[in-house]
């Protein structure tokens, strides 16, 4: 009898968060439902429906923007966050698709989107090229620190697959990009609906000898992968049980939260911010298992070794490795609200899980995405994009955005409604 054939093993290269944004009618929900038919992540009876309303339409082929139809409706009913998301996963890695609305009025909802995405993908359309709405997505995806751009050329069978159109929007998009500074960049053409260079190569673009989207896809590094950052662990819920049959457990304080950034051993050295005490980690938990460590990402309770008042808002770093508090921050502001900015009124900051009380100090200049001129400014209207200085009544300890995304990062909150006003990046 034979030996058993080793399968051989894949490299886990983790999960990514990509997003799909662009002009309008310029084919994500295409490539979106390509990606998927193509990797065989959906199932018989959801591609047995597509079929059927293919037909239905009079289709020969099928209808692959058809996967995302039901999530557009959902957004037409009034869902507060205009972004559509997917889920899938290859041999070599999952996936978190994020499908930004291309319509301009959305543009506050593909911020939304931005914010915890890896890499996006610009699509153009080949027939159109570089459009006002592709120079906004891209400055927003380089203003919110998405450390790798691919622009997708798509609907190159609408074009005879010619090479000469492909370079020439490729030379004006560099034009574009290189008075952004962005930096890496990589160029892919495709058509989505025949499934040229999306997960196949196909034969109609033997001209491009680059990778296919799906090769840039598995080989991209996940944010936290870009450099090191230090350890950030905001406090959410101090956890105190009583238990009348376990006595032992009224000695029980862990500090539940998210780890940002950074990784946490047990006996590691930290303190915590705002008072300065310090204290070593006795023990990490999750669900009442013990851990060695914990990293970026992870939802885990904190024991340390000494007795600490820790509340809600309180941050707990590595010692020798805090950030500085501060009760002014300059940041680029995103105006998320139709309500514009009113100058003298006070709004919430939300900083991680801490809550500052704020006033605007200035506003510097609001940027034109189209021409990236800066113009003078007195209010922020929906979708204005601006650089400001806030006063608050509380200390905030960030790190600057360009270093660690998710502590440099806040929203506005206007407290008479609760409603997200603005998102910033601190600089």
């Amino acid at each position: 009898m034979n030996a058993p054939e080793k399968i051989p093993r894949v490299a886990d290269h983790g999960l990514l968060r990509f997003l799909t944004c662009g002009s309008v009618d310029d084919g994500k929900s295409t490539l979106i439902g390509r990606l998927l038919y193509d990797t065989k992540a959906i199932l018989v009876d959801t591609l047995s429906a597509i079929e059927r309303s293919s037909k239905k339409r009079g289709m020969d082929a099928i209808d692959l923007s058809l996967l995302t139809d039901g999530l557009q409706a959902e957004r037409e009913q009034g869902i507060t966050i205009d972004v559509a998301y997917r889920y899938f996963s290859t041999g070599a890695r999952k996936y978190i698709i994020a499908d930004a609305p291309g319509h301009e009025q959305y543009t506050r909802n593909m911020v939304t989107a931005a914010s915890t995405a890896d890499l996006a993908v610009i699509l153009i359309d080949a027939r159109k090229g570089v459009l006002t709405q592709t120079r906004r997505h891209s400055y927003l995806a380089h203003l919110v620190g998405i450390p790798r751009l691919v622009v997708a050329i798509n609907k190159m069978d609408l074009v005879g697959h010619a090479r000469g159109v492909f370079d020439k929007i490729r030379n004006d998009y560099l034009d574009f990009a290189a008075r952004l500074g962005i930096e890496a960049l990589h160029f892919v053409p495709m058509s989505a609906l025949d499934g040229d260079m999306v997960v196949e190569r196909g034969e109609r673009l033997d001209w491009y000898q680059g990778p296919t989207l799906l090769a840039l896809l598995e080989n991209a590094s996940a944010s936290h992968a870009e450099q090191a950052e230090e350890f950030r662990f905001p406090v959410q819920y101090v956890c105190r049980p009583r238990d009348a049959a376990n006595p032992e457990l009224h000695d029980y304080r862990g500090f539940m939260g998210r780890v940002e950034s950074g990784g946490i051993a047990v006996g590691d050295a930290v303190t915590v911010l705002p008072s300065g005490r310090q204290s070593r980690v006795r023990d990490i938990q999750v669900l009442g298992r013990t851990l060695p460590s914990a990293c970026a990402e992870q939802s885990v309770a904190l024991l340390l070794e000494d007795e600490i008042d820790i509340s809600r808002g309180d941050l707990i770093v590595r010692t020798g490795a805090q950030p500085k508090a501060t009760r002014q921050i300059d940041a680029m502001l995103c105006w998320l609200s139709e309500t514009p900015l009113e100058p003298r009124r006070k709004y919430l900051v939300r900083h991680t899980t801490r809550d500052s009380r704020a006033t605007l100090a200035g506003i510097d200049f609001c940027m034109d995405v189209n021409t990236l001129e800066r113009q003078p400014a007195d209010t922020l209207f929906m979708n204005d994009i601006a650089r400001i200085r806030l006063k608050l009544a509380q200390p905030i300890f960030p790190d600057p955005y360009a270093r660690n995304r998710n502590t440099g990062a806040f929203i506005v909150i206007d407290e008479s409604t609760n409603d997200t006003v603005g998102a910033g990046m601190i600089l």
